[in-house]
């Protein structure tokens, strides 16, 4: 992992504030390895820029309470939302995750407030895109 850290992809100020531990068990950090080798990473080498990770692994408590989708993969460590820190950078980076890397699901939040990208290991990615 060259750019990602398995402790950014499972900080969460929600986290701290709400006193929930949000440590990863093996199969998480596997998945977040997985999300981060194959696109992450990539994405990050071809930006050239800093990419911030707004969420990563959530545990079910802390899914719970920023009201995350029961079935939400930043509970298996499968997603990241992550910012350039402008639209116009998110933008180009769910450009360029749809044309060139691998991904389950790729969502275009909130008109490019962030970028929510997902990928398995464990399964066939879908290459879903809204």
């Amino acid at each position: 992992m060259k750019y990602f850290t398995i402790k950014e992809l499972c900080t969460s100020a929600t986290a701290t504030v709400e006193k929930i531990d949000n440590t990863p068990s093996r199969a998480v950090i596997e998945a977040l390895e997985a999300l981060v080798y194959n696109v992450l990473d990539p994405l990050r080498e071809a930006y050239g820029k800093p990419i911030r990770v707004n969420s990563g692994y959530r545990c079910p408590r802390l899914n719970l309470v920023v009201g995350g989708a029961a079935n939400s993969q930043h509970l298996r460590g499968e997603a990241a939302d992550i910012t350039t820190g402008t639209k116009e950078g998110n933008k180009w980076l769910y450009d360029y995750i749809f044309r060139h890397l691998p991904y389950d699901q790729l969502i275009n939040e909130n008109d490019y407030s962030w970028v929510h990208v997902s990928y398995t290991a464990t399964d066939t990615n879908r290459q879903h895109a809204w």
